[in-house]
């Protein structure tokens, strides 16, 4: 289902931010990746390092004169943009935006970023079907060309794989409380002939506190064998 989605960079100025955008997408399984105009010859030395091996995405990009003719083969063109456009389109949410991958599984997105100094223009703004401004801080929206597209890979990623995101680890089997009880009854030993409870009378309130520690964790059968040692092992004359 990735192949369903296009990355469009419209008039990029460095060679290093589209290699750390052939990264992201390579990092997320993306390979479509469409420039409009670059501003240097393209790829050069630098665009190729900051891939840092996505060069088949590199070496299989397109490139094109003019964005009409990148946006051509989509059926849905989301752009993005740090401000917010007065423009005839409608700009969506984050929210709004899964459920248009939702509700348009068929269609072919094209994902549509403007240059890093300037953004997308009103002009490469009307070939979009929509608007997306990533939510960032208010004191300062403008992020890097490679750094929102990296988010939105995310972003897809994480809305295509969600059984990924909702695998639980392995769960280790929690030691039996008699098991928590022989501990906590060989530490209180040790601290006795230590003479830890001093005075006697805050006995009973520190032993509630070492109950308290303990009862609340969940260790399994190695951790309290493990700090069994410890404590053993910390008891002993040198």
């Amino acid at each position: 289902m990735n192949n369903k989605f296009g990355f469009i960079l419209v008039k990029p100025q460095l060679g290093e931010n589209i290699g750390a955008c052939a990264r992201s997408m390579k990092n997320f399984g993306f390979t479509n990746l469409n420039i409009v105009s670059p501003k240097f010859i393209f790829p050069n030395h630098k665009t190729k390092a900051t891939s840092v091996g996505a060069y088949d995405v590199i070496d299989n990009a397109k490139v094109f004169n003019n964005t009409e003719e990148a946006v051509e083969k989509f059926d849905i063109i989301i752009s993005f943009s740090a401000r917010k456009r007065d423009i005839n389109k409608k700009h969506i949410t984050m929210s709004d935006f899964y459920k248009i991958l939702n509700s348009k599984k068929s269609s072919k997105f094209g994902l549509m970023f403007g240059p890093e100094a300037s953004g997308l223009s009103n002009k490469d703004l009307s070939y979009s079907n929509f608007i997306l401004q990533i939510p960032t801080s208010k004191k300062f929206k403008s992020l890097n060309l490679s750094h929102s597209v990296t988010i939105i890979c995310f972003e897809i990623f994480r809305f295509l794989k969600k059984n990924l995101f909702n695998k639980k680890g392995k769960k280790m089997k929690v030691s039996s409380k008699s098991n928590i009880i022989s501990l906590i009854n060989h530490l209180t030993k040790l601290l006795e002939r230590k003479e830890f409870f001093n005075p006697k009378e805050k006995k009973r309130s520190m032993l509630l506190n070492i109950n308290n520690l303990f009862y609340r964790l969940e260790p399994n059968d190695k951790e309290l064998r493990i700090l069994a040692s410890i404590i053993s092992c910390l008891s002993k004359n040198n």
